[in-house]
């Protein structure tokens, strides 16, 4: 919505109802199928490393900043050193079924002057991946952002991940656009597609998630009968465009 102020400029709408959310809390995230906790190295590192060690091609690093790691001690050192504090606010994801940590995710640039932060520094075990368990974290970190206040979520990749920008899209993030050598990683060179989620499309996506959790939305086989995308494709602002 665009307002004209006194000087018959074109302003934004003044947000006369919103109130500066408050930062994340480490608290435990609960779902039907997952619960994600905050990360305690010690608690999570080698239930972590153990599931990531399942994939030995070295795929699992390729578009993060960092890994693989040699070991599980190096592991840990990495975890303790660069994921305690509170933004980067990370969780560890355990799967019901499974009862063990599988996965990372975490809140970073937590912006609450601005209604906004990121889901980010995503890193799912091969166990994990293309699992309800997987789809309902991302839907708990959302829910819990724009419960807490948040206007605006954003997820951000390598514009060459084609497996991260396709789970945005699914996950009903709408594609904004992409930032041409926006940093360097691992000595290659990046460009950034941005991705959000803003709090007037969370009622239908939420109900759109929802939906698609039920139990009965699954067959014996763990096979889904109705998929997210078909849920959340009407919902996104703008369909992904080629890079």
């Amino acid at each position: 919505m665009v307002e004209i102020n006194a000087l018959g400029q074109a302003v934004g709408a003044t947000l006369t109802d919103w109130r500066i959310p408050p930062a994340p809390s480490p608290v435990v995230l609960q779902g039907q199928w997952t619960r994600l906790e905050p990360l305690q190295t010690e608690q999570h590192a080698a239930d972590l490393h153990a599931a990531n060690s399942c994939e030995t091609s070295g795929r699992l690093w390729t578009y993060m900043a960092y890994g693989p790691f040699a070991s599980k001690d190096n592991y840990r050192q990495w975890l303790g050193t660069h994921c305690p504090g509170s933004d980067p606010l990370f969780y560890a994801i355990l799967p019901h079924a499974l009862g063990m940590a599988v996965g990372l995710a975490a809140y970073l640039r937590i912006t609450p002057a601005s209604g906004s932060l990121e889901i980010g520094h995503l890193n799912f075990a091969p166990v994990l991946q293309r699992s309800v368990a997987a789809s309902e974290a991302i839907f708990l970190l959302l829910q819990q952002a724009f419960a807490l206040g948040y206007r605006r979520v954003e997820w951000k990749c390598d514009a060459l991940n084609a497996p991260s920008r396709a789970a945005a899209l699914r996950f009903g993030l709408s594609f904004e656009g992409i930032f041409r050598q926006a940093t360097v990683v691992k000595g290659r060179n990046r460009d950034t597609a941005w991705y959000a989620v803003i709090d007037r499309d969370w009622p239908a996506l939420r109900t759109a998630f929802v939906r698609w959790l039920q139990p009965d939305n699954f067959d014996r086989t763990g096979r889904q009968r109705l998929a997210l995308s078909a849920l959340t494709a009407p919902l996104l602002a703008e369909r992904q465009k080629s890079a």
